[in-house]
Parts: C-alpha cells; sequence; structure tokens
C-alpha cells in the first residue's frame, strides 16, 4: 500500500512536470533517454553486486572457507538473482495488469532498491554466523525479483518507434547501459580499494557503491515515471497494443519464439560475463595483480564498449542486423581459442584480453535487444519481450562466473574458453533455425 500511494505520488509529480511542455509527438529520441536511465540503473546495481561477489562475500560471507570455495559460493548466490527474475515477471505481469505500468515500476523500482541498500546493511559471519549467507541469498532474491518487475516496455517501444533506416542504431541504444553501469561501478571500487586500508574497505567501504545504487534507482524511477504515466505514452503504448498479456496464452501461442529469441544473443551474454565478471575473480584468485590496477583496466573496457555498442547501431543500419549477430558469433568463437590465455600474461595480456573482448562484445551485445520484440504478434509482444528477456539471462548470463570459473581452476583457461565457444555455437544454431527471426532482422 506504502509503494501504491508513492506511485501515485510520483505520477502526478511527473504528470504535473508534463503539462508544462508540449508534448503533441513523442520523438524516438525522448523515449532513448528514459531507456539508457533506466538500463544504466539495472546494469550499475549488476556491478556493484558482482564486483562485492569477488572482493567482499568471500572474506566477509564465507571466511570459513578459502578463498575460491567463498567465491564460488558467492557466485552461486549471485546466480539466485536470475533464478528469481522470471518469477518477478509472472508477479509483476499481473500488478501492470491490474494496477497499472507506473504502480508497477514503482513497486519494481522500491524493491529493487531495498534489496540492494540491504545489502549495505549486511552483517558478516562473524557477527551472525550462516544467517549472513542466508540473509544475502534472500537480499539477492528480492534483487532478481525486482529485476523482473522493472521492465517497463520502452525498449520495445523504441525499437518499433524508430526510423525504417535507424533501427539497427536505435537497438543499441538500451545496451549502452551496460559500459555505462560498469565504468560507474569499476570506479567507484578502485576509489575505495586504493584509498582505504583493507580493513576499513572490508569494515565499511564495500558499502557505500550500494547506498550510490538505491539514489539511482530513485532517479531512475522518477524519470521513468515521468514517461510511462503521460497520457501521450499511454496512448502510445495502447497504439503499439504494448499492453501485458496472459502469460499462458503467450507461452502456448509463441514458446518457439521465446526459445529462440533466449538463445539469439546466447553469445554476446556468456561473452558479457567473460569480461566483466570473470576476469576479475581469476586475476584476484590466480594472479599477483591488485584488485584495484585491473579494476582500471575494466574502465578501460567499458569505454571501448560504449564506443563499440555505438558503432553496432552504425553498422547493423548498413550491412543488417542479422549478418551483424551472425558474424560477431563468428568473431567470438575464434576470440575462444586464445583469449582467455592472455589473462596469464601480466598487464599487457590482460589489457589486450579486456580491449579486444569488449570491441566485440559492444558488436554483439549492441545489437543483441533487437532480437526480441518484433518476434511477436503485437498482441503478445510485451509479454513475450518480458519473457524472452528473462530467459535470455537465465540460460546465458545466471551461471557464466560460477561455470566459467569452476572449468577454468579445474581444467585451465582454455576450459573457459570452451564454454565461451559453447554461447557463440548457441548463437549461430539459433540464427539458423529460426527463419523467421532471420527475415526480421533482415
Amino acid at each position: 500500500m506504502t509503494a501504491q500511494t508513492a506511485s501515485h505520488t510520483a505520477e502526478r509529480d511527473a504528470r504535473a512536470i508534463n503539462t508544462r511542455r508540449d508534448h503533441g509527438h513523442v520523438a524516438p529520441g525522448e523515449i532513448a533517454i528514459g531507456v539508457v536511465i533506466g538500463r544504466t540503473s539495472e546494469f550499475f546495481d549488476f556491478f556493484v553486486y558482482a564486483i562485492a561477489s569477488v572482493l567482499v562475500f568471500p572474506r566477509l560471507v564465507f571466511p570459513y572457507v578459502d578463498q575460491l570455495t567463498g567465491t564460488f559460493y558467492s557466485f552461486a548466490i549471485f546466480a539466485l538473482a536470475f533464478v528469481a527474475r522470471p518469477i518477478g515477471s509472472l508477479v509483476f505481469l499481473g500488478i501492470d495488469a491490474s494496477l497499472g505500468r507506473g504502480t508497477k515500476l514503482t513497486i519494481a523500482l522500491f524493491l529493487l532498491g531495498g534489496s540492494t541498500a540491504a545489502v549495505a546493511f549486511l552483517p558478516g559471519y562473524e557477527t551472525i554466523g550462516v544467517w549472513s549467507a542466508i540473509l544475502l541469498a534472500v537480499f539477492r532474491i528480492g534483487q532478481g525479483i525486482a529485476l523482473g518487475g522493472q521492465w517497463d516496455g520502452l525498449s520495445s517501444l523504441l525499437a518499433l518507434n524508430a526510423p525504417e533506416n535507424k533501427r539497427g542504431w536505435y537497438a543499441m541504444i538500451p545496451q549502452l547501459g551496460a559500459p555505462l553501469g560498469l565504468i560507474v561501478a569499476s570506479a567507484l571500487f578502485a576509489f575505495f580499494v586504493t584509498t582505504l586500508s583493507d580493513a576499513d574497505f572490508l569494515s565499511w567501504g564495500w558499502r557505500y557503491p550500494f547506498f550510490v545504487a538505491f539514489a539511482i534507482n530513485v532517479v531512475a524511477l522518477f524519470a521513468r515515471l515521468r514517461m510511462v504515466s503521460t497520457p501521450e505514452y499511454t496512448a502510445l503504448f495502447e497504439t503499439k497494443e504494448l499492453e501485458p498479456s496472459r502469460v499462458i496464452d503467450t507461452v502456448r501461442s509463441d514458446w518457439r519464439n521465446i526459445v529462440i529469441g533466449a538463445f539469439a544473443p546466447l553469445a554476446s551474454f556468456a561473452l558479457f560475463h567473460m569480461v566483466t565478471v570473470f576476469p576479475l575473480s581469476w586475476v584476484v584468485l590466480f594472479t599477483q595483480e591488485g584488485a584495484a590496477r585491473f579494476l582500471g583496466i575494466e574502465i578501460i573496457g567499458g569505454v571501448v564498449g560504449t564506443a563499440s555498442v555505438v558503432a553496432s547501431g552504425y553498422l547493423a543500419d548498413r550491412i543488417g542486423r542479422r549478418y551483424l549477430l551472425g558474424a560477431s558469433a563468428a568473431g567470438i568463437a575464434a576470440f575462444s581459442g586464445f583469449a582467455p590465455q592472455l589473462l596469464n600474461g601480466g598487464a599487457t595480456g590482460e589489457i589486450v584480453f579486456m580491449v579486444a573482448g569488449f570491441i566485440l562484445l559492444g558488436i554483439a551485445f549492441g545489437q543483441s535487444s533487437g532480437a526480441v520484440a518484433a518476434n511477436f504478434a503485437t498482441a503478445r509482444r510485451y509479454t513475450g519481450a518480458a519473457l524472452t528477456s528473462d530467459l535470455a539471462w537465465l540460460v546465458g548470463a545466471g551461471f557464466a562466473p560460477l561455470v566459467a570459473l569452476i572449468l577454468a581452476s579445474n581444467f585451465g583457461l582454455l576450459a573457459a574458453g570452451g564454454y565461451l565457444l559453447s554461447g557463440a555455437l548457441g548463437t549461430l544454431i539459433a540464427l539458423g533455425v529460426n527463419k523467421e527471426l532471420a527475415r526480421r532482422l533482415s
């Protein structure tokens, strides 16, 4: 009830702002602003938790095991959000249908912000024992449910309102949130790791980024409510039939599109973790390099990734999104055969790995969202896109850091490359099997 009251208040304020402006036409660029803000907020939360899973939780929550095993446990809890995310979508699609998109979005982002802020107050094992791990798992599940609920349809709306000759350009805009979120999260952690003693960092320094994540969620909430709650956007959602449909009916009629749509971006999602979460864990656990220095390399990678995502939009509009997805998957397959070993090559090898990886990631990930919205009938597009996104993250990303670290620690970095290769093959097979997807992405 509190969240619903807050939603009505926020929507009222958003409408008040919009009544002072002339919104005779909703431009794609205006939708893009809300999309970038929302996705950057989501990915900042993601990377703050991911970095803490390597630098903090193995020592704070699992100090009774060795650091490698503690990181395995942390990555297992990390995956819980991706398991819970489809559940969140099911719950919040019902809220959307009964109470409206603004109320759903407010409740979801309050849950996301509350779960994230709760992690900042997490006591360690030495204070409350195994309850520390249990609470961390509960907070992570809360984040996952909220991530399923924060789907606002703006990405689909952006794709559907993009000019005919710039669909690749507008498809890449939501993906900018990933490198931007990585840059900010890595910079925050690098600052605290560098300026604080190890004891102070483990005691309180790591908690600050989670408070920042909560503040960013509040800003993102108002920015997105400002759009989805206005009459112009409501009419546009209805015109494009971006309204919730029954989940059972959507799955029954579009199960093939959901499955293929989830596997089409598998290469980019596998690479996503291979150049963000996994390399940090490998460097911290198996090399003598400092965490702060590698976080600096990740910032460089994030900048390169941002430029590469932008380039993907330019390329897709000239050679076709399907061709670009296939070519980037082939490039990732080649990359998997040699690149992971570079992580044992010192600073130079790490930089080469990260820069090359982020170039490929930007091109592949930049167009991965383009394979979702156009793959469904209009009446089921909103629900179908949400379910496809959840399944794609679960299959391609949820367990990626854990699986890659287990393989690499037991069989070497070449085995982690094999995992990446499997993702590239999954994308190529999905693009080849689904002729309808191929036709729509051309």
